[in-house]
């Protein structure tokens, strides 16, 4: 048994937001600057192509430049398409005031005071220097001395590294990118291109406007540079309680009565090992902060650790399990593996390195691997029953960076994929429809592939990084 570093923390969560009948509302009319107005700054700003453009101007004057909204918003959900210029340090205002005369704020016992003429609150930043620190979608506290909230621990820092090496993965420096902001009490979220980038929960200011921010410049290269902002869309929400959610990797007493096991412990290597040996990998797999996470390797298939199995197999049985994605990423859970049979190539042939042969729930970031647009009618989705069936497109997944469930039910021949608490797909082992699919499949050249009786459950090494947590299972009766 290995173990690894654990820290354990008490998960207390909002709920999700509740949505309003009301739906979404446009907060740009995409012809003029209808509700908004220039708060402070020498940037221009005017309407052109149907977007909001913000021009830097220099010299900057020493004030930075805000159009907002007129209307003050709470809690909320917030969409925007932008493209800005490299040049252009700009981000989007939420939450903000404006202070007509001098403004002192209280926060954990000191007083910082704002002086007249300027607009604090929180700032989402938006960032496409791919050469800088790229920050798009962290969140910065204007004027009130805090800096920034999330990443907080500098451009230097382990957090703020990685945050930049993130983005400039998904940030599209010369095109359109698509921002999201929930706020909702305490809590507050931002998503680049999909992706969840800061999750922070701060009171200081509870409501207040949107703003859309051009830096001052005094930099002369930086005349004329511009921002544009299109699609503007809000959708309000009500707040619900927090919510106390069971640590991860723990049974309620309600599961233990209804049969349910940990398959993971949350804390050492046991009960698992490689699909290649009695031992578990002593590379390509990390457990942290209750997480068993597949490290990066440039997304090569089992080259790294390798897949990893249960010691013991099942054949009638309820899986669940949590895993989140990372950009691009690769990976997947197995069931009925036979680590036996020797692994194959796209095209069926026997390779020395592959994964072990199972049927798999395919884990895929649909939107950037390429593996998404291969196979058969979208057979190698994120969902699906890899190569062989496509799951249901209205599925719904959580952004890249939150957490999904898989459920996965087999009675005898009978198995279902379940993600976030809908049933995706349906198959039976050894049907006519079934069978079909394999002789069009890189698995036809394995005999009765799918319909063996038993076998291990597997957790894909696939080189891209994936975490798992409250992996589940209960026996069915046969």
């Amino acid at each position: 048994m290995r173990y690894f570093k654990l820290s354990l923390l008490v998960i207390v969560t909002l709920a999700a937001p509740e949505l309003l009948a009301k739906g979404w509302i446009n907060l740009f009319n995409g012809k003029d600057l209808s509700g908004w107005t220039q708060k402070t700054g020498n940037a221009k700003y005017f309407v052109e192509d149907g977007c909001i453009v913000g021009q830097m101007h220099v010299p900057g004057g020493g004030t930075n430049s805000f159009l907002c909204t007129t209307k003050d918003y709470d809690n909320f959900i917030l969409e925007l398409d932008f493209k800005a210029d490299p040049r252009v340090n700009t981000g989007v205002q939420i939450r903000s005031q404006y202070a007509d005369k001098p403004v002192s704020v209280d926060w954990q016992g000191k007083t910082i005071n704002i002086g007249a003429g300027y607009v604090y609150g929180y700032q989402v930043e938006v960032d496409t220097d791919l050469k800088g620190k790229t920050w798009t979608g962290g969140i910065y506290d204007e004027r009130r001395r805090r800096g920034y909230i999330d990443p907080d621990d500098g451009v230097k820092g382990p957090h703020g590294l990685a945050f930049t090496e993130l983005n400039r993965q998904i940030t599209d420096a010369n095109g359109w990118n698509h921002l999201r902001i929930e706020a909702v009490g305490d809590s507050m979220k931002t998503y680049l291109n999909g992706v969840l980038r800061a999750d922070i929960h701060d009171s200081l200011t509870p409501k207040g406007f949107i703003g859309l921010q051009v830096h001052n410049s005094n930099e002369p290269t930086s005349e004329g540079a511009q921002i544009r902002f299109k699609n503007i869309r809000m959708q309000m929400v009500s707040p619900k309680l927090p919510v106390a959610e069971p640590l991860p990797n723990t049974l309620t007493e309600k599961e233990k009565k209804a049969g349910w096991q940990l398959l993971w412990d949350g804390k050492t290597t046991d009960g698992w090992r490689s699909a290649r040996s009695d031992e578990f990998p002593t590379h390509g797999w990390e457990i942290k902060d209750g997480m068993l996470m597949v490290t990066n390797n440039n997304g090569a298939e089992s080259a790294g650790g390798g897949d990893i199995i249960t010691r013991q197999r099942y054949s009638n049985f309820e899986l669940v399990a949590d895993f989140k994605e990372t950009p691009g990423c690769n990976s997947g859970i197995k069931i009925f593996v036979q680590p036996d049979l020797s692994a194959i190539t796209g095209t069926g042939a026997t390779t020395n390195v592959g994964s072990a042969i199972g049927l798999e729930y395919q884990i895929l970031d649909d939107a950037r691997h390429p593996d998404a647009k291969l196979g058969r009618d979208g057979d190698r989705t994120l969902g699906s029953l890899y190569d062989l069936m496509t799951a249901s497109a209205d599925k719904k997944p959580n952004y890249i960076g939150e957490w999904n469930t898989a459920r996965i039910v087999a009675r005898g021949n009978h198995v279902e994929y379940w993600l976030n608490g809908k049933k995706i797909l349906s198959f039976t082992r050894g049907s006519a429809a079934f069978r079909k699919a394999v002789a069009d499949s890189k698995y036809h050249n394995i005999p009765n592939f799918g319909e063996w009786p038993d076998g291990h459950i597997l957790l894909q090494e696939h080189g891209s990084q994936v975490s798992f947590r409250n992996i589940k299972i209960r026996v069915l009766p046969k």
